[in-house]
């Protein structure tokens, strides 16, 4: 118990010091993509969805703007694929659109590694198993991100999930930041087969099973 909260503790210094340092170093980064975001999709420059983080409790997940509010002619907004512009889209595939959350991470909202932050209204159609994956702090990058993203069918997606529940520890952490390097390198698993994000997720009837993925 002791080593696992010194564990935790390490690992949070790990958040702590990465995230500060990502953000200083960073800076050039986010202020050129704050001002292309600007001048092509326009204000507000970052997206700010609610999002429940650990143990559901609600907070506000950062990202660049990557979609126009563009509407029908009844006021509904149109599919992701049509108002993902081609910044956006660029954003997507290098993952800079998420770099926004490592102030996240900094406030202690998220940390550098865990499953991702999802919508609200998923909250009501997990099953008592996938719900677990809320009993850790969510992530920019985890488990799931590694072993296929938003290739994989939500089933999958959250077995995954709360696998890295499970099986925490600091080394495994650390092979998830490596492998997510590399991933979003080669643009991997940004988006479903069909689909320019990922579909709804609706419930699912029976809880997935634990069997542990492997890295690709």
């Amino acid at each position: 118990m002791v080593e696992r909260r010194f564990s935790r503790a390490l690992k949070r210094g790990l958040d702590v010091v990465v995230s500060a340092f990502g953000l200083l170093l960073l800076s050039p980064v986010l202020v050129c993509v704050a001002v292309l975001v600007w001048a092509q999709i326009g204000r507000p420059i970052l997206f700010r969805q609610q999002r429940p983080g650990y143990r559901s409790i609600p907070f506000f997940a950062l990202k660049f703007r990557s979609m126009t509010d563009q509407c029908d002619g009844q006021g509904r907004l149109l599919p992701d694929g049509e108002r993902i512009t081609t910044l956006g889209a660029l954003l997507r595939r290098s993952s800079v659109d998420e770099l926004p959350q490592l102030w996240n991470v900094l406030r202690g909202d998220m940390s550098l590694v865990g499953p991702r932050p999802l919508l609200m209204q998923y909250l009501n159609r997990y099953t008592p198993e996938q719900a677990r994956r809320h009993s850790v702090l969510p992530g920019i990058t985890g488990w799931t991100q590694v072993n296929g993203r938003n290739d994989l069918p939500w089933e999958q997606k959250l077995a995954l999930d709360v696998w890295y529940v499970d099986h925490w520890s600091l080394s495994l952490d650390l092979r998830i930041l490596a492998v997510t390097a590399w991933k979003v390198l080669k643009g991997e698993g940004i988006a479903a087969e069909g689909s320019a994000t990922m579909p709804e997720f609706m419930g699912t009837a029976a809880a997935p099973s634990h069997d542990r993925a492997r890295v690709r």
